[in-house]
Order: C-alpha cells, then structure tokens, then sequence
C-alpha cells in the first residue's frame, strides 16, 4: 500500500487546522489540483465512481466537511474520496477484519480500532476496488434500512 506522503505530513502536523471553518475543503481543493497535476487520469476514475455510485437508489453526492466528495444513501454516508484519491469509509468491524487481511485496506488514518477504513486509488484497478468497497457499504446501509420496515 502507497500512501500519500504529503497528505499524511499535512495531517500529522497540521490536522487541527481541519477545525478551521472552510480550511479543510480549500486544502482538499488544493489536493484535487495537485492531483491534477500529477495525475489527470486518478480525477477521471474518481468522477466515474462517483457517476457509478449515483446510478444507485437513493444515493446522491455532498462535500465532506473535511472535503471531497461525500456520497450518502438516504442521509447517511457511505463514504468519501479526497482529492487524492484516498478513500475513507465505515465498514462493520468483521467486514473490515476480513478485508484487511486480503492486504489491500487499512485502517483509517485517524479513527482507529473502529469500523473506519481507508484505501488509496492509484490506478484503474484500484478505481475498481473503490467503487466495489462503496458498494458494499452500500448494501450494508440499504441492508439496515429495509431492516428497519
């Protein structure tokens, strides 16, 4: 698993700046465009998850408020992609075990020990993998909606 060095230095040292009203999504700005810059094809596989993920029943998309696109079924999020490609979203705690063994997930880069998962996107299969994890989110919440009937 590649992470993005300088994300993780900006949030080691400067993750409290996120509680800065609007900060988080001008920094999450500021990664989209050098995702651009470096990597023109990751904001592509973005937008086609994001076009995949609302072709779903009652899912429509939102900023997050630390940035990035946030997609939701219903009102509750299913996860969201930063600028950078990093993925993070909430899992059950045995769905996560299961996944992280297979290597390919970690755990989420703040909320560990929880259900919180992250994944980087940085390639076509990747994209792939992204999408199918949202999926299964997904399925979990829609899962516990038609529980609730």
């Amino acid at each position: 698993m590649r992470k993005n060095n300088m994300f993780l230095f900006v949030r080691k040292y400067f993750g409290f700046l996120k509680f800065v009203p609007g900060l988080a999504i001008v920094f999450d700005g500021l990664l989209k465009l050098g995702t651009f810059a470096s990597k023109p094809a990751l904001l592509d596989w973005m937008d086609e998850i994001e076009a995949k993920a609302l072709s779903w029943p009652n899912t429509r998309a939102t900023t997050h408020k630390y940035g990035g696109l946030q997609l939701n079924y219903i009102k509750t999020e299913i996860g969201h992609i930063h600028g950078n490609g990093l993925l993070d979203m909430l899992l059950s705690r045995k769905i996560k075990e299961q996944l992280m063994a297979d290597g390919r997930i970690e755990d989420h880069h703040t909320f560990k020990n929880t259900g919180w998962i992250s994944f980087y996107i940085h390639n076509k299969n990747d994209a792939g993998y992204a999408l199918a994890l949202l999926r299964l989110g997904y399925e979990r919440l829609e899962g516990k909606n038609n529980n609730d009937l």
